[in-house]
């Protein structure tokens, strides 16, 4: 099986730890491939940064070749709906998948996330898919993405913080890491906090596998559709669809 990991932002080594956690978490016979567009924003936070990234994922799974699924490693599911549009195959969000996990191991969780302006997107996402009742509240820990990859800066502890304060303030009974940035972090976390700590990124791949060896293919029917053809104007020409063939990513 081979599974494209999209990054959606530019930072070269958010994808490498991304990359490496998806390893870890896939199957011995799972092939990880993990990329991020050249053009867009280093980091995404907040909804001005995500509307430049969506071409990127785009453009990320036309040239990938045949893949068995996708995973979008950003955990506010940026571009999730028009990547599923693109493809037959399997597309998980790390965010989506890291939700329902979390129910199946949990009554009430709470999500520890990057900054304020990251918690209205969560919001809206968990109200989307139906779980914001199983949510105890969302949580920023003032830890900005990029303080994710820069060594001995306090990203963990602020983070470990906001954890220990959701346990005890929320009853949280686990922990959804609120970015793709914070994957290396949830299992030493888990320990120090004595609750599940999910890792979005671990969830999407696993997901992945499952829905794929089960044969499950995004529906076609409704708002998943394959794009009607039109004439896009100016640098999005040449994404006019049909994209050349009736799927991105298709064997």
């Amino acid at each position: 099986m081979r599974i494209l990991v999209i990054n959606p932002n530019t930072t070269a080594s958010m994808t490498d730890k991304i990359g490496t956690a998806a390893e870890a978490a896939a199957s011995p016979a799972t092939e990880i491939v993990a990329v991020n567009p050249e053009d867009g924003p280093p980091s995404i936070e907040g909804y001005f940064d995500e509307i430049f990234v969506v071409p990127g994922i785009i453009a990320e799974m036309a040239k990938a070749g045949p893949v068995d699924a996708y995973v979008i490693a950003c955990f506010d599911d940026t571009g999730l709906d028009a990547a599923r549009c693109a493809t037959e195959a399997p597309v998980i969000g790390i965010g989506e998948a890291a939700f329902h996990l979390a129910t199946l191991v949990a009554g009430k969780f709470s999500v520890v996330t990057t900054l304020a302006r990251s918690v209205p997107a969560i919001e809206h996402n968990l109200s989307k898919y139906g779980l914001a009742a199983r949510c105890a509240k969302v949580r920023a820990s003032d830890v900005a993405v990029l303080d994710l990859e820069l060594p001995g800066s306090d990203a963990r502890h602020k983070i470990s913080a906001e954890i220990a304060r959701a346990v005890v303030e929320d009853k949280a009974e686990a922990i959804v890491l609120g970015c793709a940035g914070m994957a290396d972090l949830a299992h030493a976390l888990s320990i120090e906090h004595g609750v599940p700590v999910l890792d979005g990124v671990a969830c999407a791949v696993r997901l992945a596998e499952t829905v794929s060896a089960l044969g499950l293919r995004t529906s076609k029917i409704g708002g998943y559709a394959e794009p009607r053809a039109k004439q896009f104007s100016g640098r999005y020409a040449p994404w006019s669809p049909p994209i050349g063939k009736k799927s991105v990513g298709a064997p």
